[in-house]
């Protein structure tokens, strides 16, 4: 079982995708870990030594910036937009899009399940 970062990573998959598991680590940054490494990307997780995966786990814990560190330095930024009332801090604020997208109609993602109208009664 490969634990890296807290991320237990599936077994039945490549390293290359498996390492993609953890939060901050994608396809272009886990080919670049197991270059370093010196570890074959087509090899599965589960055929991985003891010795690999501290190599991976090493590299991963000095150069790069995962999980909740990272988290939590995104949560910071934006909270950072807020505070000083820069336009993309208001569209946070205010749950809509923040990159420029049109909100008339799309923008479901975000601004949540539309708010219907109220219904006529009927007068007997």
């Amino acid at each position: 079982m490969a634990r890296i970062a807290g991320i237990t990573l599936p077994l039945d998959k490549r390293i290359e995708i498996g390492l993609t598991y953890i939060f901050g680590i994608g396809r272009a940054k886990s080919v670049r870990i197991l270059e370093e490494a010196k570890i074959d990307r087509n090899k599965k997780v589960k055929t991985l030594t003891e010795d690999e995966i501290n190599k991976i786990r090493q590299i991963i814990e000095k150069k790069e910036k995962i999980e909740g560190d990272l988290r939590k330095e995104v949560s910071m930024n934006i909270k950072r937009l807020i505070d000083i009332g820069c336009y993309r801090g208001l569209r946070h604020k205010r749950k809509l899009p923040v990159r420029g997208q049109r909100t008339k109609t799309n923008a479901r993602t975000r601004k949540g399940p539309r708010g219907h109208t109220i219904k006529k009664i009927k007068a007997t």
